[in-house]
């Protein structure tokens, strides 16, 4: 898939952040859209300035992907309606941040759900279609966190390795399909991810959404498996956490996060609960 106009593009999580900047963009390039997410009035308020800006075909669906039977209720859907999706954009993803304990075991467990389990399932079942018609193509929004392991950011820094992981496997199997499957892997952007948390993004270390969507898109038409659309250095910084040793590299992770104050952030919601 070298080119956008006339696809019919899914994007999980398209209510807000990077997952709005992917539908605006496909939408620029000549896309028709389906949008998906939990919160129905802000993907309604997304669609419709979608349409109005860029005069495209917008369908939405809200569905709560982490729920057991999320998936399966979204694809009946897409079924009902007769969408054949040509590219899925698995953009979906949250991740508790702070310490493992500091936070309630159930925002783990729902981030596994989300960017594991929700992921997996919608690749399965859209990408069989897609491989049976012998075309399209699937981006998996990883992460740099997917290249180490991320002490205070631990389970979502794991999920993304299981992301990174099974993306290049899906595409060295789907190979020849007509199908294609590409990692994205920004790194901080200016989105609401550490919202609900006294955590912040650091203005001068973050992307604009609008740009890493771009480059995204970008990086899939030229065929990469791996794409890095955030600034530049952002890939050797993956590479360092290859060459050295897996400990090193945790323990380098770790200052950098504590130095970040991640280590004293917490879920604002909720008092910080104890071990269970």
């Amino acid at each position: 898939m070298t080119r956008y106009s006339n696809i019919t593009a899914l994007v999980t999580g398209a209510s807000k952040g990077l997952g709005e900047a992917y539908a605006r963009e496909l939408a620029r390039r000549g896309a028709r859209l389906v949008l998906v997410a939990r919160s129905g009035d802000a993907l309604r308020r997304v669609a419709d300035s979608v349409r109005e800006e860029h005069g495209a075909e917008v369908t939405t669906e809200v569905a709560d992907l982490a729920a057991p039977d999320g998936v399966s209720r979204l694809v009946a859907a897409l079924d009902r309606r007769e969408l054949a999706v040509d590219l899925l954009v698995n953009n979906a993803g949250a991740g508790a941040v702070g310490p493992f304990l500091g936070s309630a075991q159930d925002r783990h467990i729902d981030s596994v759900e989300l960017n594991i389990v929700a992921l997996t399932r919608l690749s399965h079942a859209l990408g069989g279609k897609m491989v049976a018609r012998g075309s399209g193509g699937i981006i998996n929004v990883a992460s740099t966190a997917a290249f180490q392991a991320m002490p205070y950011q631990a389970t979502y820094a794991a999920t993304k390795a299981y992301v990174l992981s099974f993306t290049e496997a899906l595409a060295e199997e789907f190979r020849g399909s007509g199908v294609r499957v590409m990692a994205a892997h920004p790194g901080a952007t200016a989105t609401s991810f550490f919202e609900g948390t006294t955590a912040a993004m650091k203005p001068a270390f973050t992307d604009r959404p609008e740009a890493v969507a771009a480059r995204t898109l970008d990086a899939f038409a030229r065929g990469a498996v791996n794409a890095y659309p955030g600034r530049t250095g952002l890939r050797a910084m993956t590479w360092a956490a290859r060459i050295l040793p897996r400990t090193t590299a945790t323990r380098v992770s770790g200052r950098l996060n504590r130095a970040l104050g991640l280590d004293r952030a917490h879920d604002i919601s909720a008092a910080a609960p104890g071990p269970s």
